[in-house]
């Protein structure tokens, strides 16, 4: 297995759970949130998609699919064109209320982006700097990787929510 494969693996994994949390809900039930305090299955969902957006698209030189392809304005979300859901409040969690969808649109295109670019990449190209505001620098392998173990999180909490919805 070469690098392409694995980030290929990697991210279908994450692709196959946010379709099962996503198959069949409302847009009641993707906003149900356990506590007043807690992230419901569409931030969950969105949330995981624009970083997955915004940090592959950084490493990849190309403009975010959010903006590109028009997404933010079918969103039309009450915040910053660039936000990504880092450090949002209760309230701003409470904001994203879409149905299943649309979410799942925005998701596929973005995976379908972040698969068409590390099916390119080589095990050398992992060893890049991507961003030396860190000590050490941040290289290309580090930054998918994080964006990996971002999604699989947020992917994992949103099905334990799904699995625990009312009724």
């Amino acid at each position: 297995m070469n690098v392409a494969e694995l980030l290929t693996d990697g991210f279908g994994r994450v692709h196959g759970v946010v379709h099962e949390v996503l198959d069949g809900l409302n847009a009641d039930q993707l906003s149900w949130r356990a506590t007043p305090e807690a992230n419901s299955i569409a931030w969950l969902v969105w949330h995981l998609t624009r970083v997955q957006d915004d940090h592959v698209s950084e490493v990849a030189g190309a403009e975010q699919a959010w903006i590109a392809d028009g997404w933010a304005g079918r969103f039309a979300l009450p915040f910053a064109e660039d936000a990504t859901g880092y450090a949002q409040d209760s309230d701003e969690v409470a904001a994203v209320s879409v149905d299943a969808d649309l979410l799942a649109g925005y998701f596929d295109a973005v995976y379908a982006r972040t698969i068409a670019y590390v099916a390119k990449l080589t095990d050398p190209d992992l060893d890049r700097v991507v961003d030396d505001n860190w000590d050490p620098p941040v290289t290309l392998g580090v930054r998918l990787v994080s964006v990996l173990d971002d999604d699989i999180q947020h992917a994992g909490q949103a099905a334990f929510i799904r699995g625990i919805l009312p009724g």
